[in-house]
C-alpha cells in the first residue's frame, strides 16, 4: 500500500498518544483522518478542533460513510488496546480493509527518512523530545513522532520544514511494548535504558534484552548507536554486533557530565565528549535522570551538525513534556510537581531528585500502580523506591488492558514502604485527605488516570 495515494486513513484508538501522532502527520499531508476512541478526552478534543473527525461509540454505524465505501483506498490503523470483541475492528476485518498496527505505519512512514530512533523502558520521551526541540529550534529539516505532548509546542508531533534543500530527519519514539520498535529503520539509535518491563508481553527479562538487541541490529551499519552506561552492560558489547557505538553516562562513558549542580528550577552541568566540553550548560526541567537524557540528546545533534550555540540555546529553551517533570504549582510554603513515573526505576531517579532539590522539606508521594501484571512483578521494587518519600499515598490499580490478578492489589505494597507514613486512599477521598496533611512538597505519579487528578489537586493548592 502507498501512503500517498490513500483516500482516508482511519484510526481505531485515534486517543492514543503514538496514535494521535500519527494522526496529526496525514492530516498534515492533506489526507483525511477519522477515528475512534472508547473516552473523550483533552487530546481527542484538540485533534477534532484540528480538523479530524471523531466518534466515542463502538458502533459500526458510527463509521463514515467515505470510509465504509472505499475499503481499496482505505487505511485502518489499530493499537492492541482496542478489545477483541470491538465491532469497528470486526467490521474492517470483514470487509477486505488494511489494517496496520501503529508500529507497521510508522516503519513505513519513515522507511526512506533519516531517522533517529529512541528506545528504552524510560526516558526515551523526554530524550526523543529534547532532540527533537534542538533540531526544530536549529532551524534544520524535521519531524518528530513522540510520546508525551511537549510543552514547548503542545503537541506529539512536531515539523519543521526549512528552506533548505536537506534531506530531513525525523525523530521516532521507539516502543518496545509489544515489540512495536522492531518495525522501525533506524540510522541513528539511542538507547537509554534496559530495565525489565513488559514481561507480560516478553515472558522474561531475558527475553525483553533479547528485543533490544534486535532492535540494536536494525540500526544502519553507517549509522551509530548511543547507549546509556547501565543498557551497555546488561546487553554486553558482543550483543551490539558490528553496529558503531558510544556509551554514555552521568559519571562515566565517552559522553558523560561534569560539575552538575541540582537547583529548584533547573540543572546545570558541563557536557563532555569525544573531543568537545560544553561548559556551564542549562535544562530547565530538572532531575539528574533528565541530564543523562539531555547528554545523548546533545550527542546525536553535536553528529547532526548541530553548533554549540545551537545546543546551548536550544537546550536552554527547552520547556519539557506534560506529565514529565511537571512543575503544576510553586510557592514559598508548597511545591506541586506531577510525573508519569511508572517502574520503580523512574520512580527511584525522580524522588532521588526532588529530594536533593528540597532536602529540608517533607515530600509526600501519591502514586497509582499502572497494570496488575507489572505490580505484582515488581512490588518489592516499587515499596523501596516509593519508601524515598516521607509519606506514600497508594491509589487503587489503573488496569488499562487488563483484568484483574487475583491476589494482586496496591495494598500489597505498603508493608516493605518504610515511609514514615503510609496508607491506601480512594481517588474520590483524596482531596479531603490531602487537605487534613497539608504537605509541603506535593508528587502524583504514575501511568493511569491520575492525570485526571492533577487539576483538582492544583486548584486546591491554589485557593
Amino acid at each position: 500500500m502507498r501512503l500517498e495515494r490513500l483516500h482516508s486513513v482511519y484510526f481505531l484508538g485515534i486517543g492514543g498518544i503514538g496514535m494521535s501522532a500519527i494522526g496529526r502527520w496525514f492530516h498534515h499531508r492533506g489526507i483525511p483522518v477519522y477515528g475512534y476512541d472508547r473516552q473523550e478526552s483533552p487530546l481527542t478534543l484538540k485533534l477534532a478542533e484540528e480538523g479530524m473527525q471523531i466518534n466515542y461509540e463502538d458502533t459500526v454505524e458510527n463509521i463514515a460513510p467515505m470510509v465504509k465505501e472505499d475499503p481499496e483506498n482505505i487505511l485502518v490503523v489499530w493499537t492492541p488496546a482496542i478489545p477483541k470483541d470491538s465491532r469497528q475492528l470486526a467490521y474492517f476485518r470483514e470487509n477486505g480493509f488494511a489494517l496496520k498496527k501503529r508500529a507497521e505505519v510508522l516503519g513505513m512512514i519513515t522507511q526512506s527518512m533519516n531517522t533517529v530512533a529512541v528506545a528504552g523502558t524510560h526516558g526515551k520521551t523526554t530524550t526523543s523530545s529534547i532532540v527533537a526541540h534542538l533540531l526544530k529550534s536549529a532551524g534544520k529539516n524535521m519531524a518528530a513522532f513522540l510520546g508525551g505532548l511537549t510543552q514547548n509546542y503542545g503537541s506529539n508531533f512536531i515539523l519543521h520544514e526549512g528552506e533548505g534543500r536537506e534531506s530531513p530527519t525525523v525523530v521516532v519514539e521507539a516502543d518496545e511494548f509489544d515489540r512495536s520498535f522492531l518495525h522501525l529503520h533506524p540510522n541513528t539509535g539511542i538507547v537509554t535504558s534496559v530495565d525489565p518491563d513488559h514481561l507480560d508481553i516478553y515472558g522474561d527479562a531475558g527475553q525483553m534484552v533479547q528485543g533490544f538487541v534486535d532492535f540494536i541490529g536494525l540500526i544502519s551499519r553507517k549509522g551509530r548507536l548511543y547507549i546509556q552506561t547501565g543498557a551497555f552492560n546488561k546487553l554486553q558489547r558482543e550483543s551490539l554486533g558490528n553496529v558503531p557505538h558510544v556509551v554514555y553516562g552521568m559519571s562515566e562513558g565517552e559522553v558523560h557530565a561534569e560539575n552538575v549542580s541540582a537547583g529548584t528550577l533547573s540543572f546545570k552541568f558541563d557536557y563532555v565528549g569525544p573531543g568537545k566540553r560544553i561548559s556551564g550548560l542549562e535544562l530547565k526541567v530538572p532531575g539528574f535522570h533528565n541530564v543523562e537524557n539531555a547528554l545523548a540528546a546533545i550527542a546525536v545533534v553535536d553528529q547532526l551538525g548541530l553548533t554549540e550555540a545551537q545546543i546551548r540555546e536550544g537546550l536552554s529553551s527547552f520547556k519539557g513534556v506534560k506529565r514529565r517533570f511537571e512543575f503544576v504549582y510553586q510557592d514559598d510554603k508548597r511545591v506541586y510537581i506531577d510525573d508519569y513515573a511508572h517502574h520503580p526505576e523512574e520512580i527511584r531517579a525522580f524522588l532521588s531528585s526532588v529530594k536533593a532539590m528540597y532536602p529540608q522539606r517533607r515530600l509526600t508521594a501519591i502514586f497509582q500502580p499502572h497494570l496488575f501484571t507489572r505490580t505484582r512483578d515488581f512490588a518489592s521494587g516499587f515499596s523501596e523506591s516509593l519508601s524515598l518519600a516521607d509519606e506514600v499515598v497508594l491509589l487503587d490499580i489503573y488496569p488499562a488492558r487488563e483484568e484483574p490478578i487475583p491476589g494482586v492489589h496496591a495494598e500489597m505494597l505498603l508493608p516493605e514502604i518504610t515511609a514514615g507514613k503510609k496508607s491506601l486512599q480512594k481517588k474520590e477521598n483524596l482531596l479531603d485527605y490531602l487537605k487534613a496533611s497539608d504537605p509541603e512538597v506535593l508528587v502524583t505519579l504514575g501511568a493511569g488516570d491520575i492525570d485526571r487528578l492533577v487539576g483538582p489537586i492544583a486548584n486546591w493548592i491554589r485557593t
